[in-house]
């Protein structure tokens, strides 16, 4: 009996051994049945927008390519919602223009997005957005499931054009009686417009113009590849009101304006313009060209704006059938900074034909390759867009706008009298030296003249005498002491017609007199003379200068052109204070 029970309480244990052994095999068979699918990422196109994605975080694979700027970024590290997701990506540097994956992860709208260039991208600004997003590097989280299809929201229904949403539906949503600032109702949808308008970049706030070449010579298809530059200016400059504003004249026989300043104010409508552009064909004038802008196109009712600095981009093709030098000087003492763009050129059997050699260089306002691009074929020219841009937009740089430290002509009339001895005559000098260090100088900027006085009169050196700042230093520097008497009223007659009779139109002309004691001459006729012919003049008086005279001499009102001082070593005083009112006077002045 014992027997009995042993051998089936082996059976049992065999046969639980066996159904233990084929659960856990069955087990495996069933683990590897249900073993989960390998991830797809999903791919999608450079125009794709983040906003038309409902996932709130997802990783895609990006095509090669994605750096065009037809591929519109909004912001900068976080991106608004109507942006390009690959373009985005490529804009952080999380990707290159090869493509490739990343992680995009929602985030809340902001209040304001900065446009940047990076990367080969340029961002644009926009002043407000519902719905943000940021680009990472395509490391997913443990724990987390990324989809393998991506949900797209639909162009019909509500919920996608809520994405659409414009400023002006935003804020006029908040401001409503009762109204959720979340929800716009649909019939306020269909009114506003899909696309953001942008405010432009403030930190390219420039008036631009741009000369393009109409003559008959560049033919159809150069004109298109002109105009396609134009095109993609507009679009990295991000154009609006509070940033860069851009026209465009172009040029044959006679300059016309296509369009100026305030006709178009975002980059999507000076697109669309500039595509319709149609060549004139002609001569290629450059010279009237500029002249003609210089007159007409920087003005207030073409929607020019104070503060901002006035640009002109000119392109050429060959070589200009008229003169620039003169026309180019005129436009750059009204303050405007003028870049030319080559193309192609003369080659060594034409060269007889051009009319002005180094016309380029003639023109420009500085002559070291920062305000000239040339390119040797017309094939070339899409590779000078990122390098004007960039050059257009720093407005630290742009030194041909006029300041009142580089848009001036400046006389120094100084008393060589007996009175004033060895000694301080060198400190006057010095008092001069000073002053002059403060200003820009060269032939484009502001001139420096000198004349000495006693009872007679010398010219030191006149306005084009130098025209760099080392070289008028060195000249104040060699001027010798005369000695004599005092006659202030006839130096103030030789000054007016040997040096400012002299002076460039549109160049303000500052007389700053010297002297150290009272004229044996009358002072009265001559300091109207200056007065009448514009010259702003400045009189400073040391030790027994006589206070009633300088008072004549200098410009109204006298508290702010005229100074004293007892003695001749505190004369370095007055630089800042003169400098100071200089500035503030001509700030206050109107001009283009």
């Amino acid at each position: 009996m014992r027997t009995v029970v042993l051998t089936m309480k082996a059976s049992v244990i065999e046969m639980f051994l066996v159904l233990l052994v084929t659960g856990v095999h069955s087990n495996k068979e069933t683990a590897k049945k249900i073993k989960r699918p390998k991830f797809t990422v999903p791919q999608i196109n450079c125009d794709v927008k983040a906003g038309k994605i409902i996932n709130p975080e997802f990783i895609v694979k990006c095509p090669a390519g994605c750096q065009d700027p037809k591929y519109h970024v909004y912001g900068t590290d976080v991106y608004a919602s109507y942006s390009s997701v690959c373009g985005a990506a490529v804009h952080s540097g999380v990707l290159d223009n090869s493509g490739g994956k990343i992680l995009v992860r929602k985030v809340a709208g902001q209040s304001g997005y900065k446009g940047s260039y990076s990367n080969g991208v340029q961002s644009l600004s926009l002043p407000r957005w519902r719905e943000s997003f940021i680009v990472l590097e395509s490391k997913p989280k443990k724990g987390v499931t990324y989809p393998s299809a991506l949900t797209y929201s639909s162009s019909k229904s509500p919920a996608a054009q809520a994405d659409l949403w414009s400023t002006a539906t935003y804020t006029s949503s908040q401001n409503r009686p009762g109204a959720d600032p979340g929800l716009v109702p649909k019939e306020e949808l269909s009114t506003q417009s899909l696309e953001p308008v942008s405010l432009g970049d403030p930190n390219c706030k420039i008036d631009l113009s741009f000369l393009i070449d109409g003559s008959t010579s560049i033919g159809k298809r150069r004109f298109r590849i002109q105009k396609q530059l134009l095109a993609d200016v507009a679009q990295a400059l991000d154009i609006g009101p509070a940033g860069p504003l851009m026209g465009v004249v172009q040029y044959g026989d006679n300059p016309a304006t296509h369009f100026n300043l305030k006709t178009h104010t975002n980059s999507r409508d000076l697109k669309t313009a500039i595509e319709k552009i149609t060549q004139r064909g002609g001569l290629s004038n450059v010279g009237r060209a500029i002249s003609f802008v210089t007159k007409n196109f920087f003005s207030k009712a073409n929607g020019n704006r104070s503060g901002a600095p006035n640009v002109v981009v000119v392109l050429v093709d060959g070589w200009p059938t008229d003169k620039v030098e003169e026309a180019s000087r005129l436009a750059r003492e009204s303050g405007i900074n003028i870049f030319f763009i080559t193309i192609e050129g003369a080659a060594e059997n034409e060269k007889q034909y051009v009319v002005e050699p180094n016309f380029a260089n003639k023109a420009v306002c500085r002559t070291n390759g920062f305000y000239s691009l040339h390119v040797q074929s017309w094939f070339g020219l899409h590779k000078t867009l990122q390098p004007l841009v960039k050059r257009v937009c720093d407005t630290d740089r742009l030194a041909c706008s006029k300041t009142c430290l580089n848009s001036a002509d400046i006389g120094f009339v100084i008393d060589g009298s007996s009175s004033v001895g060895t000694g301080n005559f060198r400190t006057v000098l010095q008092f001069v030296t000073n002053l002059t260090k403060e200003f820009e100088i060269s032939d484009t900027d502001t001139r420096i003249g000198a004349v000495q006085y006693t009872y007679e009169q010398r010219l030191e050196f006149g306005f084009d005498k130098y025209s760099s700042k080392p070289d008028i230093l060195n000249a104040i520097k060699r001027v010798g002491y005369w000695s004599g008497g005092t006659s202030t009223g006839a130096a103030i007659n030789f000054a007016l017609e040997q040096l400012f009779k002299k002076s460039k139109p549109n160049k303000r002309k500052l007389m700053i007199l010297i002297t150290d004691g009272r004229s044996y001459d009358d002072v009265r006729i001559p300091a109207m003379a200056a007065h009448l012919k514009g010259v702003i003049t400045y009189a400073i008086g040391v030790a027994w200068a006589a206070q009633e005279e300088l008072e004549v001499i200098a410009t109204h009102p006298a508290r702010d052109h005229s100074f004293f001082v007892d003695e001749f070593d505190n004369l370095y005083q007055y630089v800042p204070r003169i400098i100071q009112n200089i500035c503030t006077e001509f700030n206050s002045q109107p001009r283009n």
